[in-house]
């Protein structure tokens, strides 16, 4: 939370507005379910009452989280929380908010107990809490009536219908509903079951279950997994191996744990980005396969700060595995922001084969394809698809930059052309499957000529460069599944870069060769489909 012990007002407005030079949008976590019981710091019995700002009596009090329940019919209380919410966006220019725990306030039971399955009568009942469903409803409407730019994103594991339709339309009026059953799955699968056992029917419903035209953020990881209590999602696969086989220079070959942690981290992040929702979140650490939880300086650790961090450093080591992690996880990102699949509303499943554990479907303009069976890879696996058109490979996990096998690279320069119908639809593909990989076709035609790159004046403006002759470009390039040295070269006369293949990764340098970094990467390289 913003406090004095981050730092000062101004430096977290400079924060904000760093951010946004980079073209980064920040949203607050908004704690307005409940108030700290905490009645010398807080508001709490603040006029020595149990019902100033909180309900009296047992109803204000919430035995789960030991904390008091707003009151939000009274004035004082509205006004009071939506100041607040105006207060953070006028002052500290935040682009929007997630509302912390809205399952507590949209029951009067707080949702203790309760196992919620979808039908109406659990949502629209008597334990509908009408008072806080107006609350909602208002911050929303102050929220994008201030900033109609602004996003809000409510974390509710019930499933609330209507949580995220306008609130014109009878709806709370977030934008964005967290979906939270979609990490407790995979926690369970890894906690309780063999790879043999995972259910592909159970995975694919989980991660389409939401309501039609109603947003979700997806995400592999959150809190509830990675902050003390339980295990991040690469320590459940890896374990005790992630500080002792992650080592390239002392296991150039990876132990068939970390093999096994490695492809699967991959799959489930891109399955989750492909088929979870309209937005995907990264965890503090997940898209490197971070090995340890958060725990905060507490009286049970003896106020040790030795988990009260991140290992940023560890994916930067280029003598350690979890490179590998992140590389793919930039890739994965930027291949969805060139494709935009997640903004499609196009998506059908074709296959979820429980015996063979394969998932493939469509999403957009692409064909996301998944073989999680721990030991067999297929050939020439028929693959239905709607697409009458020929189909290119644009990414793969078993690439050698992500710490694969590179057994997938003839798919990257040769396009898959569509065959008779299959699986119910009109046409399909033929593919090579191997064990634990996940591989994204897109149409041929989207691809045609390579990756086109342009250098405008305002970066080299910025940069205190008058012209682009000045620039100089060097190109990762892979081959057999290692990194190949390149010299750098210029722009072309018309100041592009033209590229072959259907992605680029590459830095620039000015005269005297110093970098002219990607000030969103932390290698300062650029990364574009």
């Amino acid at each position: 939370a913003p406090a004095s012990r981050q730092g000062t007002p101004e430096e977290l407005k400079l924060m904000v507005d760093t951010a946004h030079g980079l073209g980064i949008i920040v949203l607050m976590d908004l704690v307005h379910a409940h108030a700290s019981s905490n009645s010398m710091d807080g508001i709490a019995q603040m006029d020595g009452t149990d019902h100033c700002y909180t309900h009296g009596g047992p109803k204000g009090h919430h035995s789960e989280w030991d904390s008091k329940i707003f009151h939000y019919t009274k004035y004082e209380v509205l006004r009071f929380l939506l100041s607040n919410v105006k207060w953070w966006i006028e002052e500290y220019q935040f682009d929007g908010f997630r509302f912390d725990g809205i399952t507590s306030m949209l029951y009067h039971s707080h949702g203790i107990g309760k196992g919620y399955t979808g039908g109406y009568h659990e949502y629209f009942g008597p334990d509908a809490d009408i008072e806080s469903h107006i609350y909602l409803m208002l911050a929303n409407d102050l929220i994008h009536s201030l900033c109609p730019s602004a996003v809000t994103v409510g974390e509710d594991v019930s499933g609330m219908p209507t949580l995220c339709r306008p609130v014109e339309d009878g709806g709370f009026g977030f934008d964005y509903r967290l979906a939270m059953a979609i990490p407790d799955m995979f926690i369970k699968l890894l906690k309780e079951q063999g790879d043999n056992d995972w259910d592909m029917g159970h995975i694919t419903h989980t991660l389409t279950n939401r309501r039609y035209k109603e947003k979700v953020v997806a995400y592999c990881e959150s809190h509830d997994q990675a902050i003390v209590g339980d295990k991040t999602l690469a320590f459940w696969l890896m374990d005790a191996e992630m500080y002792t086989g992650m080592s390239l220079f002392a296991s150039p070959t990876p132990s068939m744990c970390v093999d096994r942690g490695l492809s699967l981290h991959k799959c489930l992040r891109l399955l989750v980005l492909g088929l979870g929702g309209e937005g995907y979140l990264n965890f503090m650490g997940n898209e490197f396969g971070h090995p340890e939880w958060i725990d905060f300086p507490r009286p049970e650790n003896g106020w040790s700060h030795q988990h009260c961090r991140r290992r940023w450093d560890l994916p930067a080591d280029d003598l350690l595995r979890y490179k590998f992690f992140e590389a793919f996880d930039e890739l994965m990102q930027a291949c969805e922001n060139r494709f935009q699949w997640m903004a499609s509303e196009h998506q059908y499943v074709t296959i979820k084969n429980n015996m063979d554990k394969v998932i493939a479907f469509e999403r957009g303009d692409c064909i996301l394809v998944f073989n999680f069976h721990p030991c067999s890879s297929y050939t020439d696996y028929q693959i239905g698809m709607g697409f009458n058109e020929p189909m290119r490979c644009v990414l793969d996990s078993d690439e050698g930059r992500f710490g694969g096998q590179s057994r997938l690279e003839h798919g990257h320069a040769n396009a898959f052309f569509p065959l008779h119908g299959a699986q119910d639809r009109p046409h399909s593909v033929k593919m090579y499957l191997p064990s634990r990989t996940c591989q994204v076709l897109v149409k041929d035609r989207l691809l045609q000529g390579g990756v086109r790159v342009w250098v405008s004046w305002d970066f080299l403006w910025e940069r205190g460069l008058g012209s682009l002759a000045d620039v100089l470009i060097r190109l990762q390039v892979w081959k057999d599944g290692k990194l190949v040295p390149t010299p750098p070269r210029p722009f072309d006369e018309e100041g592009c870069l033209r590229v072959d293949g259907p992605d680029a990764i590459f830095g620039l340098e000015g005269p005297d060769g110093q970098p002219l970094d990607c000030k969103t990467a932390a290698d300062g390289l650029f990364r574009v489909y």
